[in-house]
């Protein structure tokens, strides 16, 4: 059986992550993304309305037409886990093909809830959860099967897919870290990978986001240590206390609500996806928040909510919002600009805890953003944050764990990607023979 893996999306760039890998006459899609700064999407964003065929010329979405030169038939379509970045282009594209989609129970969850809310296009994929672990497997054909490794990420429920072939196995990292103390869910499961490793990976698809980062990826409780330094030295202070940081990182938001409800405040999750990732988390039973939690998406009901707190006092509450990169609409964006109910005063405190994603209009929209808080007397902490990303020591641990006979980097553009062939090179591969530097549109056959 030949196999040919085909660089749909997500290899010119960070975002619109889409991979095919054909086995023979059948194909399984891994990903189908969003790229989210291409027109201003964020967490917050609505694209419901919008039309695939515009999204893929604003090169938002992957452009699968490529799919149509690559002779077979799509058997799945596979997703890690929940990030725009890589489910966001399901409502858009997945009804082209006769397949199911398959994902962990968390990503599967939110997947049904954008195929929900599609406005433009009926998806009536079948949805599948799989649980990571050796004894779940999904059997997408006689001749191919698919697992879940369990990894960390910023978004619970993350797996590493691993696609059983009769010419050897497939495993799609894209995204990861190895983070052995994590704060939600269990850690990466190692022993799985060192057995995958013996029983013979043909290939290796692995994102390189941040493998030009030195030494390893920080675990999640360096990140709770640092928002639970900033906010309980505060316990006794009157002024308000804001916290922003990603509504998909459910780790994160339950540090910050316990850190609130120790220091005697109520943790209230504002926006609507604030509101949807938290409550689908809290009602899989994944996650529990301390019982004062409360979450408001509505766009009403979250000026209702601001009104109150207004009245009640700024200090016995702690809101948590979207924004730190400064976008448009975001809560954070509209409280900096006075467009809400609730007033910044002179010694209210705004925690940043996420990093700024990393292009240009992010970097001037969240500076514009927190000039505004200042002109207000806000007082910035920012920093609290760990990446969701594994560094390059994280990726030498992981080639070595699974032995792959090639290794394709994805996920980046090509100062990242060639990154990675550099680190693969100090492994013992070769470029062009063992490890391929693809773009999107480019195809490589790992069976010659």
């Amino acid at each position: 059986m030949d196999v040919e893996i085909i660089a749909v999306g997500g290899y010119n760039e960070v975002g619109r992550n889409m991979t095919a890998v054909r086995c023979g006459k059948e194909i399984v899609i891994f990903d189908m993304g969003l790229r989210l700064d291409q027109i201003m999407i964020h967490e917050d964003a609505e694209v419901e309305n919008m039309h695939s065929l515009d999204l893929i010329e604003m090169k938002a979405i992957p452009d699968d037409t490529i799919m149509n030169m690559v002779e077979g038939s799509v058997k799945a379509i596979v997703c890690t886990h929940g990030h725009l970045d890589h489910i966001g282009a399901i409502p858009k594209l997945a009804h082209r093909y006769n397949a199911p989609i398959i994902g962990t129970p968390y990503t599967a969850k939110l997947i049904e809830q954008q195929i929900e809310g599609e406005k433009k296009f009926g998806v009536t994929n079948k949805v599948f959860s799989l649980n990571a672990g050796q004894k779940y497997r999904y059997e997408i054909s006689k001749d191919l099967s698919l697992e879940f490794v369990n990894v960390q990420h910023s978004i619970i429920d993350t797996a590493m897919a691993v696609l059983h072939t009769p010419a050897g196995i497939i495993v799609y990292a894209n995204d990861f870290k190895l983070d052995r103390t994590p704060v939600v869910g269990n850690p990466p499961d190692f022993a799985r990978m060192r057995e995958l490793g013996k029983e013979g990976v043909l290939a290796l698809i692995i994102e390189s986001t941040n493998v030009r980062l030195p030494g390893r990826c920080p675990s999640e409780r360096v990140a709770q240590r640092l928002v639970r330094d900033v906010m309980t030295s505060y316990e006794d202070d009157k002024s308000a206390m804001i916290v922003s940081t990603f509504s998909s990182h459910i780790a994160r938001v339950k540090t910050i609500a316990e850190c609130a409800y120790e220091i005697g405040r109520k943790p209230v999750l504002l926006g609507r996806s604030m509101e949807r990732y938290a409550a689908t988390a809290e009602q899989m039973k994944l996650v529990g928040f301390p019982d004062n939690v409360s979450m408001f998406g509505n766009r009403k009901t979250v000026d209702r909510t601001m009104r109150r707190i207004m009245k009640e006092g700024k200090d016995k509450y702690v809101p948590i919002v979207t924004g730190h990169q400064g976008e448009p609409g975001a809560i954070l964006t509209r409280l900096a600009a006075g467009n809400t109910p609730y007033r910044i005063d002179k010694g209210d405190k705004i925690l940043y805890s996420a990093n700024v994603i990393p292009n240009p209009m992010n970097y001037g929209q969240r500076h514009h953003q927190e000039i505004l808080l200042k002109m207000k007397g806000a007082r910035i902490f920012e920093g609290l944050h760990v990446s969701g990303h594994a560094q390059r020591e994280d990726h030498y641990e992981i080639i070595n764990l699974l032995n792959p006979q090639h290794i394709i980097p994805s996920h980046g553009d090509v100062d990242m990607t060639g990154e990675y062939v550099k680190l693969t090179e100090e492994c013992g591969y070769t470029l062009g023979n063992d490890v391929h530097l693809l773009r999107n549109g480019m195809r490589v056959c790992v069976t010659k």
